[in-house]
């Protein structure tokens, strides 16, 4: 008997999420999901970091993305941002230099703010 540790119908690995294309809601693709962020204590999906931007990884920015906000779309085999591409842009970011915004629950409250909904630690 083979066990599935990375996918099945319905679920998937958090390091299979990794890689894995973000497009606009016009099919465009944007950049890649970097990381998935998972609350120790709840097990909840609380957010994702998405990388866009840059070239072989450098210069890219890294956004923080409430999960909700994502939506898998298995005919792009990838996940559509359901936010306007301003909204994006104007999105508290931060460079691989400042990855400590992670541990910075006021980073956390802009972000989830800007996106219009409620963090994942309430």
């Amino acid at each position: 008997m083979q066990i599935v540790l990375d996918e099945t119908h319905d679920l998937i690995a958090a390091e299979k999420v990794d890689g894995t294309k973000v497009y606009d809601v016009a099919g465009e693709k944007m950049g890649t999901v970097k990381s998935v962020m998972i609350n120790k204590r709840t097990g909840k999906v609380a957010h994702a970091i998405l990388s866009i931007g840059g070239f072989l990884g450098m210069g890219e920015d890294y956004h923080t993305v409430p999960w909700e906000k994502l939506d898998y779309d298995t005919e792009l085999g990838g996940y559509k941002l359901d936010v306007p591409e301003e909204q994006l842009k104007s999105a508290p970011t931060f460079s691989a230099e400042e990855v400590t915004a992670l541990n910075d629950r006021e980073f956390e409250h802009r972000v989830y703010h800007h996106f219009g909904t409620p963090p994942y630690f309430i």
